[in-house]
């Protein structure tokens, strides 16, 4: 049995490694697809995450700049290596408990998430979203993006389910103005979104402080 942390994550990897093969994946792309699988536990994730060609450099570019990350919910804020964030001067949000969100999501009838992403409004213009829930959140975005001009550096969009999970997922992947990084169908969830972030903040910075 292995006990030790570094030596199970270096064995999981290990393990991982053949089902990324044939991929033509980057070195970054490799830590990313793997630290997602990682985090699901299944490498059925391999053929269905999809990274746009300019994700990773921008979401590097982003967090270099001290550029922020807008979550949807608390677990994906959670998740996300704040300390590894800090060090270039980021931070994390997630407004979705905010009594501003409850409100504006009461009065029209929406989501707490969208609400929260709503209210996010330009503070999204060149940070980090990540979407590891709600559906609804994602398709939020996608309409900022779309009809208010908001412009995200990345967008990490893998909200998990079976009602427009895949819809949304499919609409971001359809989109052309702002490079993303999601799974196909119904997979995903909030670890999946903390394991793709973590990935980018531990090829910028792997000291593990």
């Amino acid at each position: 049995m292995i006990t030790k942390p570094m030596a199970i994550e270096s064995r999981s990897m290990e393990i991982i490694a053949p089902h990324l093969a044939g991929l033509n994946l980057s070195a970054d792309e490799t830590k990313i697809y793997s630290r997602i699988i990682h985090a699901a536990g299944d490498v059925d994730y391999a053929p269905i995450i999809q990274i746009h060609p300019s994700a990773i450099g921008a979401a590097k570019a982003a967090i270099l700049a001290g550029g922020n990350i807008f979550t949807d919910v608390e677990m994906v804020r959670t998740g996300i290596n704040k300390r590894a964030l800090a060090k270039f001067g980021g931070e994390v949000f997630c407004k979705v408990a905010d009594a501003e969100v409850r409100e504006i999501a009461q009065r029209e009838g929406i989501t707490r998430s969208m609400a929260a992403m709503r209210s996010f409004g330009e503070n999204l213009n060149g940070g980090i979203v990540a979407i590891g829930n709600a559906p609804t959140a994602l398709f939020e975005v996608l309409r900022l993006v779309r009809e208010e001009n908001i412009s995200p550096a990345v967008i990490i969009g893998v909200p998990v389910g079976f009602v427009g999970a895949a819809d949304s997922k499919a609409e971001l992947a359809a989109q052309e103005k702002i490079p993303y990084v999601t799974v196909s169908g119904t997979k995903g969830g909030s670890s999946i979104a903390v394991a793709a972030v973590n990935a980018i903040l531990y090829i910028l910075d792997n000291s593990r402080d």
